[in-house]
């Protein structure tokens, strides 16, 4: 069962905005074999120049669908997110369904679209087409976010020189630098 946290910012959640978010988001369960206990996070944002915009996040047990989208119109958006998560799920069921096909019965969490929805070919999105190897030089952050511009990369993998795990910096889509660490 889909549990829904529904928040705003700039914006009054109301009862038909509620209703629409989750009659489009329920749509998803079709594709569930069992229905899972997941908690579906929603963030509806309202900037000064009227756009909208829509965040969903919907963590599952071997799998996090997230999706966001920006318009002028907020049922719009909404729209657009629920195609852009039935897209995820479908290439996942896909990437599964490839990856254990001679391997047996697969034990996947999502059932045969029950409206014969053709599912996507993913084959060419996932194909690795190049290999790298490099040694992961000891650093701080900010000489990794150094060492990312000059190369002229959206995100940079390195060793950090205080607690020697694999770090990750990365350029946020408003300019600035996120960083992920590892545990």
């Amino acid at each position: 069962m889909l549990k829904y946290n529904i928040r705003g910012e700039n914006i009054e959640v109301t009862e038909p905005i509620r209703n629409y978010v989750e009659k489009k988001i329920d749509k998803l369960e079709r594709y569930f074999t069992e229905t899972p206990d997941a908690n579906v996070h929603v963030n509806l944002k309202v900037y000064s120049d009227k756009n909208a915009k829509v965040e969903v996040t919907i963590p599952l047990p071997n799998l996090v669908l997230r999706a966001e989208e920006t318009s002028g119109d907020l049922y719009a958006s909404i729209d657009l997110i629920a195609d852009k998560l039935e897209r995820q799920i479908r290439k996942h069921k896909t990437k599964v369904n490839r990856k254990f096909r001679d391997k047996g019965a697969v034990q996947d969490f999502f059932a045969e679209a029950s409206e014969g929805a053709p599912v996507a070919d993913a084959e060419s999105d996932l194909e690795i087409v190049r290999t790298k190897q490099f040694d992961l030089k000891p650093m701080d952050s900010e000489e990794a976010v150094l060492q990312m511009n000059m190369l002229g990369h959206s995100f940079y993998v390195y060793t950090d020189a205080e607690s020697n795990g694999t770090n990750i910096v990365y350029r946020r889509k408003d300019g600035k630098y996120g960083l992920i660490e590892t545990n």
